[in-house]
């Protein structure tokens, strides 16, 4: 369902300075692209940068592959954030630790050890200083968002993505919730925004949304989403990253839907039972579990329609330089055709502008 009048109105005041965008500039906000290129000269670069100046872009996002030199990265994050300095662009990388890194020692950025390794040998306040300094680095790297904590529970030991790699703090909310605090934290002093991932919870899956559709409806347990109302009620959640999982028993009644895509967990579970009322994101929309099942027309107008407030592409499965503008039309086209889902953009963009206010 949609937000309520009054907090949809009391966003607004908080985006004041950027209330008086065009409904394009609106849906280009909720737009975070990957980009080719490592270097502010790259071609592809210079592509994502002059679409943040037009404001028809939100941000990039950051995979290895565009990670060569630490100098190179500085001076592609100062011409993004130039290209946008009233609307700071989300800068965005996954930097868990361990095998989940952009920033590698490799480029003279000092690694640390994955989740299950930082909880197993130190306290959540020893683990804060821990991840203190790391986002003070990614910080100093001119970033703005780092895809994290990690809020899932390890609890199939045999799971592909989240225990393979040691990426959940523990297979019990509790420890959890304590490790995913000290994180948070540590980000917010060193000005970064967090996502909480991978709602309503990975880490039972026995499956890779990287590869295809995962169905966590015999695996799932309920307690996967304590971290998350936890977090949430604590004020500590900034973003909210939704998984392509699928339920049976959460399904919209129109086919296998993934949560991604979902209403009933989005607006349902998220917004209205747990009471999140911030910026969700989605996983990486381009994944094995989307590309193979839905149409990008598909797969932009259904995340936005289940209160998907940005869209992340990584642009790996086939790059195209284009890709945010066909993304871009498709949110036009819908909007100008459904009031109702312009609506929706409108309330995205105000909790989008809210969460960036908190840029430096």
């Amino acid at each position: 369902m949609l937000r309520s009048v009054s907090a949809i109105a009391a966003l607004l005041i908080l985006a004041q300075p950027a209330a008086a965008a065009t409904l394009e500039q609106m849906a280009g906000q909720m737009i975070i692209v990957g980009f080719e290129g490592k270097d502010a000269d790259d071609p592809g670069v210079t592509a994502v940068t002059e679409e943040l100046a037009a404001g028809r872009l939100g941000g990039v996002m950051y995979l290895k592959k565009n990670v060569a030199t630490l100098t190179g990265l500085r001076e592609m994050n100062a011409m993004f954030r130039g290209a946008a300095p009233d609307l700071p662009p989300f800068i965005t990388l996954d930097q868990e630790g361990g095998a989940v890194e952009r920033l590698t020692a490799d480029v003279g950025f000092k690694e640390i050890p994955n989740a299950a390794t930082i909880a197993a040998r130190n306290s959540p306040e020893q683990a804060q200083a821990i991840y203190a300094d790391m986002a003070r680095g990614i910080a100093d790297e001119g970033f703005t968002v780092n895809f994290g904590p990690v809020a899932d529970l390890n609890t199939n030991p045999d799971n592909q993505i989240i225990a393979r790699f040691g990426r959940a703090f523990s297979d019990e909310a509790d420890t959890v919730i304590a490790y995913d605090e000290a994180f948070i934290r540590a980000h917010h002093a060193a000005g970064l925004i967090t996502a909480l991932k991978h709602f309503p919870g990975h880490g039972s899956s026995t499956a890779d949304s990287h590869e295809g559709f995962v169905d966590i409806t015999k695996t799932w347990s309920p307690d996967e989403l304590e971290p998350y109302r936890v977090l949430i009620g604590e004020g500590l959640a900034d973003m909210v990253m939704v998984g392509h999982l699928y339920h049976a028993e959460y399904a919209d009644g129109d086919g296998e839907i993934p949560a991604s895509l979902s209403p009933r967990w989005i607006d349902g579970v998220l917004r209205d039972e747990l009471g999140f009322d911030g910026v969700v994101i989605s996983d990486d929309l381009e994944m094995g579990a989307i590309r193979d099942h839905f149409t990008l027309e598909q797969t932009v107008i259904g995340a936005v329609r289940a209160g998907m407030d940005v869209l992340l592409f990584s642009n790996t499965a086939k790059y195209r330089p284009g890709l945010s503008g066909e993304v871009l039309d498709i949110l036009l086209a819908e909007a100008e055709a459904d009031p109702d889902f312009a609506a929706r953009i409108e309330q995205s963009y105000a909790r989008i502008v809210a969460l960036k206010t908190r840029i430096d």
